[in-house]
């Protein structure tokens, strides 16, 4: 990380990097008005350059690339040959070079892939090391100058959860609650970041971490490589159709599966969000079990106090668990209870057109 947090009072700091300032919840508040800013520690950041470069990524990756815009914000992921995730990237191309914002523990291995791939063509993936990832809403992005060494300013605007040109959308519910996050990620000079540390060390600049920026996702529904990909995962057991993935483009690497498992079959996990019971305060773990009558049928991805829906979750379970099971979730103080709200249904995939349902209303705020 380029700049001290360890500067702000409160802070907590790990090696993922600022993790809070003694108050998650009032901090998640700030970054959703768009009062606060979030250093994102956790992420890294690559650069492709060369004149191959977006066909390049186009046919190693599920987004369609190959004409891509300057400024326009989209995802991609690469999969295996059976269709699994496993590498995910942010894209934003400035006409001279396409930056790729990533989860640091994915960075290493997605370069290295890269850099394996390159054969004869004009391309040169890079770690660009010497930037750094600053989240919240568009308007407080205003706030900081944004790297530009194109002349267009690097930031990244997040999709989710409207569905791309050639997506797919399995949430089967309207609004959906990532319709009211206003995101964005600017990548930013190690010399920008500590002007923006300054800058909130003499409180002219609010600052919220990465505990903050992490429940507003989950509550969005919004999956992350870090949280929500396993060995085994598709991208339709996560909704991550809607986003990352072209079904109409060319050929690359696990489309075939891509391609059966939308038209023909369906996922064998799904994504569901969690209303967990906050009678006592605890959260799961990632990994945690998620049971029906005491029988294991999936595992917690993300968990979170939201500042509004107090605790909740993701977790990936069968996809044959039922709809309306009722559902406990392990912890270390034993076992909660956890209402399931359906994100993917158990029917997506050949019948993926299913009826658009109305939300519930938010929970009152936990107290």
């Amino acid at each position: 990380m380029g700049a001290a947090y360890s500067e702000l009072p409160g802070a907590v700091i790990d090696e993922a990097g600022l993790q809070h300032l003694g108050n998650p919840v009032v901090e998640q508040r700030r970054l959703a008005s768009g009062e606060a800013l979030a250093p994102l520690g956790d992420r890294a950041v690559l650069a492709v350059s060369g004149e191959d470069r977006l066909s390049w990524l186009d046919s190693l990756s599920s987004q369609s690339l190959a004409h891509l815009a300057p400024g326009v914000s989209t995802e991609m992921l690469v999969l295996d040959p059976q269709g699994r995730v496993e590498h995910a990237a942010s894209v934003l191309d400035d006409g001279e070079t396409t930056w790729l914002i990533v989860d640091r523990g994915d960075a290493e291995g997605l370069l290295g892939w890269l850099r394996k791939m390159r054969f004869r063509l004009r391309v040169d993936p890079r770690e660009a090391d010497d930037h750094a990832v600053v989240g919240g809403t568009p308007a407080a992005l205003a706030n900081i100058s944004p790297a530009a060494p194109a002349g267009l300013p690097l930031v990244w605007t997040d999709p989710w959860p409207a569905v791309a040109v050639g997506g797919h959308a399995y949430a089967a519910v309207e609004p959906h609650p990532g319709a009211d996050r206003a995101w964005a990620e600017a990548i930013v000079t190690h010399e920008e970041e500590t002007r923006m540390l300054q800058a909130a060390v003499a409180g002219d600049l609010a600052l919220a971490g990465l505990v903050a920026a992490d429940a507003l996702r989950v509550a969005a529904w919004r999956p992350r490589w870090a949280s929500e990909v396993d060995e085994r995962a598709l991208p339709h057991e996560v909704d991550w159709l809607r986003t990352a993935v072209h079904l109409e483009k060319g050929c690359y690497r696990g489309q075939e599966t891509v391609a059966k498992v939308h038209n023909l079959g369906h996922p064998p996990r799904r994504l569901v969000a969690l209303q967990l019971d906050g009678s006592n305060s605890v959260l799961p773990v990632r990994g945690a079990a998620v049971r029906v009558n005491g029988d294991e049928v999936g595992a917690v991805t993300s968990a979170a106090f939201h500042h509004e829906e107090g605790p909740i979750a993701l977790a990936v379970v069968r996809r044959s668990v039922a709809v309306d099971a009722e559902l406990t979730v392990d912890t270390e103080d034993g076992v909660i209870a956890a209402a399931q709200e359906v994100v993917v249904p158990p029917d997506a995939g050949a019948t993926a057109n299913v009826p658009r349902l109305t939300r519930l209303s938010r929970r009152p705020a936990a107290q």
